[in-house]
């Protein structure tokens, strides 16, 4: 983290100039078992490539809005800071309809065909894998990311003052989302690197969003995002908060 950051961007690349080794994302999908684990490397790797795509092959512009029907997830926080890097608005949960962009996951896909502009979708199987058959009238995500640069440079300058977040009806600058941040970062337990967040709560909400990606960005933690994390027993939790080494827990 930077003094001088001012866009969820910028948080990264400051955690990528800090210490690209350390762990940012450690995501668990209760339902299905899967576990993956992203270094800041690996997680800005997978950002540069997505805002590759968004810019270069989906034509985004700074302005644009993307509608991101995606639960928690490792790829959505990838997209999340995919949108900020390109300039565009990511709107959670947005309208279809209203939207230049939408990316769906496999539940949505017909909610997602509103969108009279370019569609993505994205399996959420583990390891990132592909549809079996890429649903009609979409980009399977899985397809067409492997081959984006590993750099990203956005075309157009992004300014920090303009919408870069929509969730739960309510629009944030660039700044607004690192400003508060850092301000909620403490009362998330996150206080400077070593710590580490388990999070069991959506992203349709700054609250989700908040421990789930941005408070462990803003303050050099990480985050242990578990999807569907009802179906995990209490001894089982107990036993993943000591074995990932979480120091809070929100959920």
């Amino acid at each position: 983290m930077n003094a001088t950051d001012r866009t969820p961007a910028d948080l990264l690349r400051s955690a990528l100039a800090a210490d690209p080794a350390r762990p940012l994302v450690t995501f668990y999908d209760d339902a299905t078992g899967e576990r993956v684990e992203l270094s800041v490397a690996t997680f800005a790797n997978w950002v540069a490539k997505t805002a590759n795509l968004l810019q270069g092959e989906l034509s985004a512009e700074p302005g644009d809005r993307v509608a991101l029907l995606l639960p928690a997830h490792w790829q959505t926080a990838v997209w999340l800071l995919a949108c900020s890097s390109v300039g565009v608005v990511a709107e959670v949960a947005g309208d279809p309809g209203a939207a230049d962009i939408v990316v769906s996951g496999p539940d949505t896909l017909d909610a997602a065909r509103a969108c009279s502009g370019e569609r993505v979708a994205l399996a959420l199987r583990p390891l990132g894998g592909r549809f079996p058959q890429a649903p009609s009238g979409f980009a399977d995500y899985a397809v067409e990311v492997p081959s984006q640069g590993d750099r990203f440079v956005a075309y157009a300058p992004v300014s920090p003052e303009e919408a870069a977040l929509v969730v739960a009806g309510r629009e944030f600058s660039g700044a607004e989302v690192v400003e508060r941040a850092r301000a909620d970062a403490g009362g998330l337990g996150l206080t400077g690197p070593g710590s580490r967040v388990l999070s069991g709560l959506g992203y349709d909400t700054w609250e989700g969003l908040a421990a789930g990606l941005y408070g462990p960005l803003a303050s050099g933690g990480s985050v242990v995002l578990c999807r569907h994390l009802g179906q995990l027993g209490e001894d089982a939790l107990a036993k993943r908060i000591e074995s990932e080494r979480v120091t809070s827990v929100s959920r």
